[in-house]
């Protein structure tokens, strides 16, 4: 009997922790743990009650790597504003501890990261427990010897030390957490293009240095209450190249179907209502835009994966199911991490091939939907004496199936032909503009010599929209206008940023104008379409007439303004600014987007 329990209880155990009750995983977790108590978590001390401080995720980093000196580093990858080290643990059984000889030896990678938003933080206790149960062989039995597992307990370190007991009022536990935003008030999950936080630029460094197959973004969504207990999103299932496409399903599908198997109520969309608080308003999905990691890494040709657990789910609850996905993302990168590699290799190719062809760079959802049949509570939408307007009241007492639309017919809204050769960008913007292509991996080189009368495409905004208020600490521009032909000159020390690489599709989200995260888009160049030489009234009147007196035509013009366009017709400023544009003192530079697209390379 002793013998036959020996040979089966290994096999089962992984098992009984997916099935067993919330009491039971806790206490099932705490006994396995007793034979390493280093690598225990406070979390699993408390019964998943609690999360531990920043220095826990340091001693732990070191434990792992002293118990399992042969499978895990630990390395800080970055400091924080406040000082604090950003650590990493490196795990594998390929011995390939270096970015370099995983690239070398074909072995994929895969990133998973807690506590961006660092309330939030379910990916670190059930990361650490995910790590410890795969190296001791109870969970994901052979997966690292099929890839690198790189983990990052807490990637917003500083907002992780901001700790109180109601940081996350819409959430059940832990008791105490951290804090959304980082020291410096960025959401980090707004800056992956931008990339102004010196932790979001060392976590890209990290990206570029290790290239992952995979990037796991793990979550608590706030909202509504309804019975689902975790989303799994791929906005590469709706962008990118198609076979990429094909893959991002296979991989999303492949773990809904593992924590279904598991017993929990996945969604493969965000669970948040088109109208906020009205469940009958049914939901959207999409492709996010690339300032987060969910609309960033198809822009690379990779996967990113946003892991939303549903904050009015238990710590404990939230923690399983976590792990969970962890489990399955590593089983699932050990499956087919090398098909997937080689589907990647030739997204990248194929994006090298971009020249003169259209990219998709944003999208939209259309107005068709269908119904699904969601898995929600009973709930009164009523008046409230409180806010004076409709509130939301849900009684999680009584399951309630709703059948609401979803409306996921995911659309490009922006298509852009991209440049026959790549971009120019002025000698007076190399400076900044280099430094933000350098901490994606966008290459480029600089012009020696000065280049006269190239033929170029410029962009000039007929119409500049920015923003009433400040948005993570930027005053946001739309424009509108188009690329047209024209003659320029570049002065030595622009850069040539080359179409033909492997991030293309990056490149252009960065540096098309209307991209929807461009750096045009996050206020980098407002310079550009302020204002700056002008013509007094006085003046502009005298010059107005001699135009009027000189081209007959001119006149007709203006005659025919006046009569078609009562807004302008009525705005003295816009009927001088009319002559001033004809004047050659106009800055020809005013709403000139400063960066150029040419057809041919420069030499």
């Amino acid at each position: 009997m002793k013998l036959l329990t020996s040979l089966i209880l290994p096999l089962i155990l992984p098992l009984i922790m997916f099935i067993l009750p919330m009491d039971s995983f806790s206490a099932e977790a705490t006994k396995q743990a007793d034979s390493d108590a280093s690598l225990r978590t406070i979390s699993e001390q408390s019964g998943f009650k609690k999360t531990g401080r920043y220095d826990e995720v340091i001693r732990l980093c070191d434990a792992f790597q002293t118990s399992y000196p042969k499978q895990v580093r630990c390395e800080s990858f970055g400091t924080t504003p406040e000082g604090r080290p950003m650590m990493m643990l490196i795990a594998t059984r390929t011995g390939a501890f270096t970015a370099q000889q995983a690239r070398q030896r074909h072995i994929p990678v895969v990133l998973i990261q807690g506590g961006i938003h660092a309330g939030e933080i379910d990916g670190k206790d059930a990361g650490f427990l995910a790590l410890r149960e795969t190296l001791q062989n109870k969970a994901a039995p052979g997966a690292l010897e099929k890839q690198v597992f790189l983990f990052v307990p807490v990637f917003n370190v500083d907002g992780h030390e901001r700790y109180g007991a109601w940081n996350r009022p819409n959430q059940v536990g832990p008791e105490e957490m951290g804090w959304r935003t980082t020291a410096q008030n960025l959401n980090l999950n707004r800056d992956y293009t931008k990339a102004v936080a010196p932790e979001m630029q060392a976590m890209l460094h990290l990206v570029n240095t290790w290239d992952p197959l995979a990037y796991i973004d793990l979550h608590v969504t706030d909202g509504a209450k309804f019975q689902h207990d975790i989303s799994i999103q791929i906005d590469s299932v709706f962008a990118g190249d198609d076979s990429f496409r094909q893959a991002s399903t296979l991989f999303r599908n492949n773990v809904i179907a593992d924590l279904a198997a598991q017993g929990s109520m996945p969604l493969s969309y965000y669970p948040s209502f088109k109208v906020y608080d009205d469940p009958s308003s049914g939901f959207e999905s999409c492709v996010a835009p690339a300032r987060l990691s969910s609309g960033y890494f198809w822009l690379r040709n990779r996967f990113s994966m946003l892991v939303e657990t549903h904050s009015w789910k238990d710590y404990p609850t939230r923690v399983r199911i976590t792990h969970n996905t962890i489990i399955s993302i590593l089983n699932q990168i050990a499956i087919h991490g090398a098909d997937w590699m080689a589907t990647v290799s030739q997204a990248d190719l194929n994006a090298t091939k971009l020249a003169k062809q259209p990219v998709e760079l944003n999208y939209q959802v259309g107005p068709e939907s269908h119904l699904v049949q969601f898995q929600g509570y009973a709930y009164t939408r009523e008046h409230s004496d409180i806010s004076g307007g409709l509130m939301t009241r849900y009684d999680d007492t009584r399951p309630q199936v709703w059948e609401v639309p979803l409306r996921d017919n995911c659309q490009p809204s922006l298509t852009v032909t991209a440049p026959g050769a790549g971009y120019i960008v002025p000698a007076a913007q190399a400076a900044f503009v280099g430094t933000k292509l350098s901490q994606h991996g966008i290459s480029y080189r600089v012009l020696k010599n000065t280049l006269t009368d190239i033929n170029a495409q410029t962009f000039r905004a007929d119409k500049t929209t920015f923003s009433p208020v400040s948005f993570e600490g930027h005053q946001a521009l739309k424009v509108e206008g188009q690329w047209k032909n024209e003659k320029r000159r570049v002065t030595a020390g622009a850069l040539f940023v080359p179409i033909d690489q492997p991030k293309a599709r990056l490149l252009m989200a960065l540096l098309e104008p209307q991209a929807a995260d461009s750096l045009l888009a996050w206020g980098e160049f407002n310079l550009a379409f302020e204002q700056k030489e002008y013509m007094e009234d006085y003046v502009a009147e005298d010059v107005a007439r001699a135009q009027l007196a000189a081209d007959p035509q001119l006149a007709e013009t203006f005659k025919h303004k006046l009569e078609s366009d009562p807004e302008f017709a009525k705005n003295p400023a816009a009927r001088l600014q009319f002559f001033a544009r004809r004047h050659a003192s106009w800055d020809e530079r005013f709403n000139l987007y400063p960066v150029l697209r040419i057809d041919t390379a420069p030499q």
